[in-house]
């Protein structure tokens, strides 16, 4: 075990980001994969628990408990008006957990309710680090300044709401259309995941690259391989590089460097090199100039929009994604071409859109 290792306790108030999910997100059931994915960049997570009435979210449980989620049955009283008990069975665990287990040193609170700013004081006054996770409409604006840190769930690599779906029913609404299913012969296991036997190498670039980026973001210093692989690792824990070919990490990484994708400092004593971004140069450079083609040729027709700009990239090169990058997202990536100068960009309040152009020449 490394010392400089956070080991990460989870606690879920799964209903008040379920509901925070559906009612003002207007996207589906809420997705724990971004939510393990980022905290798996900070640390190691040895507890995992949610908290709900889970007859209201029958559907839910599956996911979770694929991600190792322990359920915390909190039923509801029925008739008079519904208060969530979940909020001090979740304090108290909490609490007890921060005494008997005096290695966790990160809480993590899954919740946008201010009821919870008490708890986030007192763990803070124990010596732990605290980081909370919310819908942004729906979380209280007392919330996130108790936090050292506040993650929105929105805002996560890897959630995607432009597919939003209609909310899977929290209650028997659902056995209808489960039984047409079931009457249509569809046996499928829904437990069984499936195992992809081979992953295409871009999708590697995609996994090292976000990886990396968010471990630059989550911590002060630099990033050593052996960190990285560890965080590889927690995300993906049948991650081998053998699996890519390769013989060994350094192997893979010194690979990713001679493509420009990153690059290695000198490598320590140790043999543990850090690991960083190119500033400028190979694969990231040629999708920035594949930005500013594109920008310039569609510029000459009128206004140009952020919306629809990726598809256009998409158009000139099938391969281009920013993720291969470490970028969360083609804004961020669109940010980052203007950060160099290689784009202009501002936003429209008219068009509620950002307007994209190229650089000007003219000089004054």
């Amino acid at each position: 075990m490394q010392d400089d290792e956070e080991r990460i306790a989870l606690f879920l108030d799964y209903e008040n980001l379920a509901i925070g999910v559906e009612d003002q997100l207007r996207a589906g059931s809420l997705d724990f994969k971004p939510i393990a994915d980022a905290l798996a960049e900070r640390g190691r997570v040895v507890v995992r628990r949610a908290y709900a009435d889970w007859n209201r979210f029958d559907e839910d449980r599956r996911t979770l408990t694929r991600h190792h989620v322990e359920l915390i049955e909190i039923p509801q009283r029925m008739g008079s008006v519904r208060k969530n008990a979940a909020d001090i069975k979740m304090a108290v665990d909490a609490i007890e957990l921060c005494f008997e287990r005096g290695y966790i040193t990160t809480f993590v609170l899954g919740t946008g309710d201010s009821d919870f700013t008490p708890l986030v004081h007192k763990l803070r006054e124990l010596n732990r680090r605290v980081i909370g996770i919310g819908v942004e409409a729906s979380t209280s604006a007392l919330l996130p300044p108790a936090c050292d840190e506040f993650l929105f769930y929105e805002r996560l690599e890897g959630v995607d709401l432009s597919q939003a779906a209609p909310r899977r029913t929290r209650s028997g609404r659902g056995k209808a259309a489960a039984s047409t299913k079931a009457a249509a012969g569809a046996a499928v296991d829904s437990d069984a995941e499936p195992i992809v036997a081979d992953r295409e190498e871009p999708d590697l670039v995609v996994f090292v690259t976000q990886t990396l980026s968010g471990l630059e973001r989550s911590r002060s210093g630099p990033v050593l391989a052996s960190q990285l692989k560890r965080a590889l690792l927690r995300k993906d824990p049948t991650f081998s590089e053998t699996t890519y070919g390769f013989r060994s990490f350094s192997e893979l990484l010194r690979n990713l460097e001679k493509r420009g994708v990153l690059e290695l400092a000198a490598e320590s004593a140790n043999g543990d090199p850090e690991v960083r971004f190119r500033e400028a140069g190979g694969d990231e450079q040629q999708a920035f100039e594949l930005l500013q083609t594109v920008v310039a040729r569609l510029a000459k027709r009128g206004p140009l929009h952020l919306s629809g700009l990726k598809t256009q990239l998409r158009k000139a090169d099938p391969e281009f994604s920013e993720k291969r990058f470490g970028y969360g997202g083609f804004l961020q990536f669109v940010k980052a071409a203007r950060a160099r100068d290689l784009v202009a960009m501002e936003w429209d309040a008219d068009a509620q859109d950002y307007d994209v152009a190229p650089v000007s020449t003219n000089s004054s």
